[in-house]
């Protein structure tokens, strides 16, 4: 462990140094004399690197650069206590469970901030964080530990980190009310398989429609190792096996609006009262119930964490080219295909296109692969 001296952005108010001097307002109005003229010379950076500042840091040989910016700043841990962010109400007003105790609510060192200008996910729902008390009760942020299976989205042209240092995902669609969408499910596939995150599929309210139905889609899924449930919160289908996947394990619920995700919470776990509502008859949409995530603590042990649903659901950052390697099935083929470099769409000789003529690949899936690979957000509308 050594310092080191890192430059940062400055905040955004100074970021533009004011001109003390004014010289030219003087100039076009009363013009200037000799002696004025003779100024003292200075030698200033321009261009981006004037725009920055610097800090001292603590940084570890080892560390990534890439890490979260809370691992790249010098912090006293004999001053701090650890904590679990469990929900995020703004940079001000997060809420951290210690290790003992009652929640906390902290703000965001400032720093951490100035580092993450450009990023609206300094702190994340299911972060492990480091903060210090104030004598008031409140406490302040001062690290961020780095994150592993980190579930994101693309949000106003930035990455949204929806949450943080879960092991698993239960990817919820539902049957009907609203109508199942397999392009929505293989959006969080992809998003599972980027941020290293365990997926399981969950079709719900299957007591609404005839499950032999919808054996094809089990099947798709299960012959790519993806674990498929089918589930009914008003039958109790498929509770008691979705529960015991969650037990002492780390698990985000994701999935469309009106899918039933808390629902099922409080069918697995008694007492939790989330907040749920109808699908509107006219045009099958869900209603945002959940508003913001948040991490439970399951009474069996675990923790789980009810996100708010999508209406649409875009992918951060999305390679064209590296694509095949997150679909399972092109793999094997990809080695077959003519060209380097093949977009397995308009070339000849391509190993993905003729197993999909053979149907090794499943259509669905080849067109939500055409989907992101053209870049649609999939609106789920």
């Amino acid at each position: 462990m050594g310092k080191k001296k890192i430059r940062v952005d400055f905040r955004k108010n100074r970021s533009k140094p004011p001109r003390e001097q004014r010289w030219t307002q003087r100039y076009l109005a009363d013009g200037l004399s000799e002696d004025e003229q003779t100024a003292q010379e200075r030698v200033r950076a321009r261009g981006e690197l004037s725009r920055k500042r610097t800090i001292v840091a603590d940084v570890d040989a080892n560390t990534d650069a890439s890490a979260p910016a809370g691992e790249l700043l010098a912090v006293d841990l004999t001053q701090c206590e650890p904590g679990r962010v469990f929900e995020v109400r703004g940079l001000h007003n997060v809420l951290v469970a210690p290790t003992q105790g009652p929640p906390v609510s902290c703000a965001v060192r400032r720093v951490l901030r100035t580092l993450s200008l450009e990023d609206g996910s300094v702190v994340a729902v299911g972060d492990r964080v480091w903060f210090r008390r104030a004598p008031t009760g409140e406490g302040m942020i001062e690290k961020v530990e780095p994150r592993y299976g980190v579930l994101t989205r693309e949000s106003r042209g930035k990455e949204q980190v929806l949450v943080a240092n879960v092991d698993q995902m239960v990817i919820v669609a539902s049957l009907a009310e609203p109508n199942l969408k397999p392009h929505l499910i293989d959006r969080y596939l992809v998003a599972a398989c980027r941020g290293r995150i365990h997926p399981i599929i969950c079709l719900n309210k299957c007591d609404l429609v005839d499950p032999a139905a919808h054996v094809g889609i089990v099947g798709m899924y299960a012959q790519l190792g993806f674990p498929v449930y089918m589930t009914s919160t008003k039958t109790g289908q498929g509770l008691d096996d979705l529960r015991r996947l969650i037990q002492g394990r780390e698990t985000v619920f994701a999935g469309q609006s009106g899918v039933g995700k808390s629902s099922l919470l409080n069918a697995m776990e008694p007492g939790l009262e989330l907040r749920t509502s109808e699908v509107s008859e006219m045009n099958q949409k869900g209603r945002h119930t959940t508003t913001t995530a948040t991490l439970i603590g399951l009474k069996e042990g675990g923790w789980v964490v009810d996100t708010p649903g999508v209406r649409a659901f875009g992918l951060w950052q999305i390679v064209p080219q590296e694509l095949d390697g997150d679909f399972p099935e092109f793999r094997a083929h990809v080695s077959a295909c003519r060209f380097p470099g093949c977009t397995h769409i308009h070339e000849a000789g391509c190993g993905v296109k003729r197993a999909l003529d053979r149907g090794w690949i499943a259509i669905q899936r080849y067109e939500s692969y055409l989907d992101l690979y053209h870049g649609g957000m999939d609106d789920v509308d």
